[in-house]
């Protein structure tokens, strides 16, 4: 029997990946890891899994080459293998959004019934960075902040947002974001600012995004 071709191996190993993200519940990891390395404990809190069931999928996603995973004691932490594994599940993403029926559905019903508004994409949140028009609001919890944000971004979590309103200048554009295109925390986020009077919108993608694009990014010990 003849070896396989080069690219025919590429294929296959190409499939073995792609078969990993093949479940929601893997592709919600994702996203949460995305926002730094986490304990099986806390990924499990995140998504709403068991412990067990949240370990099975990290297991799959790490035999599938996009996680990995150490041991500190009794602990097991779970990391991507890859910035740009994002990246990809945002082009699958933009892909299911123009072309299944049901994706578009949900966006009408969910997402532009929550704010219509045109978000800023990430080439615009670059340039209104540069010429000190706006804020950056990183509405996610304090510790994903901590592992890594978009450089210069205020962090104020979104149960804190109505306190914490002080903090944020007048004068300025808000853009809020938070975990990926489909995390609504930046959605409810810039409904109370718009509330409140601010000039306020959402960036298009979430930290992930950014990072695998290469933008700036800031960490805080």
């Amino acid at each position: 029997m003849r070896k396989p071709s080069p690219k025919k191996r590429i294929f296959a190993q190409l499939a073995r990946m792609a078969k990993a993200l093949a479940h929601a519940h893997r592709l919600d990891l994702i996203e949460v890891l995305g926002q730094g390395e986490r304990s099986v404990e806390e990924l499990a809190d995140a998504v709403g899994l068991s412990v067990a069931n949240a370990s099975h999928h990290l297991q799959v996603l790490k035999d599938g080459g996009l996680a990995r995973a150490r041991r500190e004691g009794v602990r097991i932490f779970y990391a991507l293998t890859d910035d740009d594994i994002a990246a990809v599940v945002a082009g699958l993403g933009r892909v299911a959004e123009r072309r299944v029926a049901e994706v578009d559905r949900i966006l009408r019903e969910e997402f532009a019934s929550r704010d219509a508004a045109q978000p800023v994409d990430q080439k615009e949140l670059l340039r209104l960075v540069k010429s000190n028009d706006v804020t950056v609001l990183d509405v996610r919890p304090e510790g994903e902040y901590r592992a890594g944000h978009i450089a210069g971004a205020v962090n104020i979590p979104l149960p804190e947002l109505a306190r914490r309103l002080a903090e944020l200048p007048r004068g300025k554009q808000v853009v809020a974001y938070c975990r990926g295109p489909y995390c609504l925390l930046s959605f409810d986020a810039v409904r109370r600012l718009r509330a409140k009077g601010f000039r306020a919108r959402r960036l298009a993608d979430g930290f992930p995004e950014w990072k695998a694009a290469r933008g700036p990014v800031g960490r805080r010990p």
